[in-house]
């Protein structure tokens, strides 16, 4: 398999002369949907923002598809590396559900026509076609979740990366968000504080603190370790998770 994600002694200091990452390496390859878990703090959001340029630090090497991950490829990046954050509101800001969707598409210069089939094929692929024209402000949590997700997928990413997508879902919610993106051919990078979302979706967990990677392997390795667990203030998901 190819190497998608590749990051070499990654540290960053926020100006504050906070330390958030130290020294972090990994690897990820095409089409594998990794976890990344840990206890507040951990760095792991910091690790994210690094992905599209987002934050930047000169402590380390960050490339995505044999990308190097700086100023002047953010362009080419950002269309590789779609970010799904925490809070959809985050994402969400125009009148309409289209015009959400189109953003990206148009600010990557495509013409009217691509800009509706990319549009269409997005909703669709989440389960929101005929949602066009409705508000996001005005929908379930559920639903906005998608729609930021149809978002990204509009600009045809190859990597996917979720801040939190279970936060806040009840239990239906959940499994649906689950099934859609065990549905997306991406290569995925999933921060979880849910590790039965994790259990039942991710082929890989790195459990990370203090800005460090801690473990890395195996979903049933990792998650039925409960000593490992309790030393980053995790607790292992309930039975019955399962892929």
């Amino acid at each position: 398999m190819a190497e998608v994600v590749s990051i070499e002694n990654l540290s960053y200091a926020y100006p504050d002369g906070q330390r958030a990452l130290s020294g972090v390496s990994l690897s990820i390859q095409e089409g594998e949907t990794v976890a990344l878990i840990g206890p507040n703090g951990a760095g792991k959001s910091t690790l994210l923002l690094h992905l599209n340029g987002l934050l930047h630090s000169h402590d380390g090497v960050v490339k995505v598809l044999g990308h190097l991950v700086y100023e002047k490829n953010l362009k080419t990046i950002r269309r590789l590396v779609g970010i799904v954050f925490q809070n959809p509101d985050d994402q969400l800001f125009s009148p309409t559900v289209f015009d959400d969707v189109a953003f990206g598409p148009l600010n990557l210069g495509m013409k009217e026509p691509e800009v509706r089939c990319a549009v269409q094929q997005a909703l669709k692929v989440v389960g929101m076609t005929g949602y066009e024209k409705r508000t996001p402000h005005h929908m379930s949590l559920g639903e906005k979740r998608r729609i930021a997700i149809a978002t990204v997928l509009a600009m045809s990413p190859s990597v996917l990366v979720l801040d939190e997508p279970s936060a806040n879902l009840d239990p239906y919610g959940k499994w649906h968000l689950i099934a859609l993106l065990r549905s997306l051919p991406q290569t995925k990078l999933i921060v979880s504080h849910d590790l039965e979302m994790v259990q039942a979706l991710c082929s890989r967990v790195i459990v990370m603190d203090e800005g460090s990677v801690v473990a890395s392997g195996d979903p049933q390795v990792i998650l039925e370790d409960k000593s490992l667990l309790a030393a980053h203030r995790l607790f292992a998901p309930s039975a019955g998770a399962s892929k």
